[in-house]
């Protein structure tokens, strides 16, 4: 019971996190480059809030999980996410994100998060919405 509990409550910090995510998402045209800078943050705490969530959740179903490429794995194996080498290239690529200081690096990460890294975040928050 408690382990239910406990991924109920996560979910509510990913959802909340998840709604700045996507707020950011489809305004994104109108974004500067210091906006566009606060959407990579906001990526790296909804992608981390994603993948806690799922550990949470797959622990209440009695699975073991501790790491995120353990989660991610474990995951995919239960339908839970779809693709699960987007997520494994989000764990790999996250930290890299971060380093926006490089004008080509940001104009990547602003790229990879748009356009690859939404909709399988998106899939979760979905998913996990429908569980509660």
């Amino acid at each position: 019971m408690d382990k239910e509990i406990r991924w109920r409550q996560r979910f509510e910090n990913f959802d909340k996190a998840y709604k700045q995510f996507h707020a950011a998402i489809l305004d994104f045209d109108k974004l500067s480059v210091l906006e566009k800078e606060g959407l990579i943050h906001r990526f790296e705490y909804t992608f981390e809030l994603a993948w806690k969530t799922l550990r949470d959740y797959l622990e209440g179903k009695e699975v073991e999980a501790r790491f995120p490429r353990d989660v991610i794995k474990a995951a995919f194996h239960y339908e839970l996410i779809e693709d699960g080498e987007v997520w494994i290239d989000m764990l790999e690529k996250r930290n890299l994100l971060a380093h926006t200081y490089n004008e080509e690096r940001f104009n990547y990460a602003i790229k990879k998060i748009k356009e690859e890294y939404y909709g399988p975040i998106t899939q979760v928050h979905r998913f996990l919405g429908e569980k509660r």
